[in-house]
């Protein structure tokens, strides 16, 4: 929902089930049929990842599945068996089923606009769904949130961000109006939640954002690091600078998936 190509960007500052809640409700767009919640369970040792204890009540309140593609880059999770086995570790598969959506197969979803890309590959579960929720833990960028290894400072960076802003593209061109977006700014460590040993966090929790907009959530994430008062917040920027983190969001801005421009309203107030 936006006026003039200004997104709304709906914020929490405690992290918890019933804000959540609260978050999904302000965004007014009611998740139906069979949800899809698409987070990361998190790589077997780590500890960042977005709890269960957190997502639960939504994940029921939409009765949805939570979706996750194997890993690209090996790690504990590159194969069903073993990414189901660290999503039950974690305690993912207590709360909601798991659905590991490329267990058969991948199928192709075009990209319009690409630079790079022209389709992007999605599990094949993934047609089987007709909403989607989207969970991300912040880091640097949620929209990005799928980084593993990055490069660094090289032009292929910005490539690579460009590349991941198209495959959500196609994601979000799939969608159309169902799909949704939500944020959880706490334990904001400089690590991936890939990352099996991350670094403890530096700063202090911001707080939870939601959006219908993807781009407007991402930068309004980015803003709050670089306006955060917290000392800390110093090694979470020279993170996202050093590996040109915002690049994404301008590309994808660039693709039409959302505007830069929001307004955050903060439900604290309310």
């Amino acid at each position: 929902e936006s006026s003039a190509g200004v997104s709304k960007v709906y914020m929490l500052k405690d992290i918890t089930p019933q804000n959540m809640i609260r978050l999904y409700d302000a965004l007014g767009r009611k998740a139906k049929g069979k949800v899809a919640v698409k987070l990361s369970t998190g790589e077997p040792g780590g500890h960042n990842f977005l709890q269960p204890t957190l997502i639960k009540d939504l994940v029921k309140k939409v009765n949805g599945t939570i979706v996750e593609c194997n890993t690209a880059y090996g790690g504990g999770r590159a194969d069903t068996d073993s990414h189901l086995k660290a999503a039950a570790d974690h305690g993912f598969t207590a709360i909601a089923k798991v659905d590991i959506m490329d267990a058969d197969g991948e199928v192709a979803l075009p990209v319009q606009g690409g630079k790079h890309l022209k389709e992007d590959f999605v599990g094949s579960h993934y047609l089987d769904y007709d909403f989607t929720v989207v969970l991300s833990h912040f880091k640097g960028h949620a929209m990005g949130g799928f980084g593993g290894a990055l490069w660094n400072n090289l032009p292929e960076q910005d490539h690579f961000l460009e590349s991941m802003a198209e495959a959500a593209k196609a994601v979000t061109t799939h969608c159309g109006e169902n799909i949704l977006y939500i944020s959880v700014m706490n334990r904001l460590s400089v690590d991936c939640d890939c990352d099996s040993n991350p670094e403890e966090p530096k700063m202090a929790d911001i707080g939870m954002l939601a959006s219908l907009d993807p781009v407007a959530l991402d930068k309004a994430c980015v803003d709050l690091v670089y306006a955060s008062p917290d000392p800390g917040r110093v090694h979470l920027i020279e993170r996202m600078e050093s590996r040109h983190g915002i690049h994404i969001v301008e590309h994808a801005e660039a693709l039409g998936m959302g505007s830069q421009r929001y307004d955050l309203v903060s439900l604290d107030d309310k």
